[in-house]
């Protein structure tokens, strides 16, 4: 059985499950979710956690039951506290905007950059020069500030793009005479 699988997930008193026949439903103070996980895995909740465990002895069942148990964890965690995300731009004249559900990218090229906000993310610009990603689907959020970080990756030369605020970029020395 997977290592991971083996460990059980704690549900806050604030998050309700609800679990029925391959669907498990969680409900938190940040919101809703749900995730249909596969016929090869067992989830039971006992006292307050959920237990995983792969229904036959084969390879594909145990890697599930981990798969799973990673998933739901990440889930708990949302609904309860959600997930953040920073991007800090770093160059002369790169700035975000928001306006309403659209994220205006002024990112050094001869247009701006118009990024449509999905419904399930909230975005917020304290700075100019700053975004914050926040929702309950770590994935998304991640996904999504990567989408944002691809519009100008950060040079290896001065450093200037759209980075992660804890992320550091080694700069290359310049060419010598």
């Amino acid at each position: 059985m997977s290592r991971i699988a083996k460990n059980p997930v704690s549900i806050p008193n604030e998050v309700t499950v609800q679990i029925n026949e391959q669907k498990i439903q969680l409900k938190g103070n940040k919101g809703t979710t749900a995730y249909i996980y596969s016929n090869l895995v067992e989830i039971k909740l006992v006292n307050n956690t959920l237990q995983f465990a792969p229904l036959n002895d084969s390879k594909k069942a145990s890697a599930l039951a981990g798969t799973t148990r990673a998933l739901v964890n990440n889930m708990v965690q949302g609904v309860n506290k959600g997930f953040e995300k920073t991007l800090s731009l770093v160059g002369v004249g790169y700035r975000a905007q928001l306006e309403g559900k659209t994220l205006n990218l002024t990112l050094g090229y001869s247009h701006p950059i118009h990024f449509n906000i999905p419904e399930s993310v909230t975005i917020e610009t304290p700075t100019q020069t700053s975004i914050v990603i926040k929702g309950i689907d770590k994935q998304q959020v991640g996904q999504i500030a990567a989408n944002i970080r691809a519009f100008r990756k950060p040079e290896p030369y001065k450093g200037k793009g759209v980075r992660y605020a804890d992320e550091e970029i080694i700069l290359k020395e310049a060419k010598k005479k």
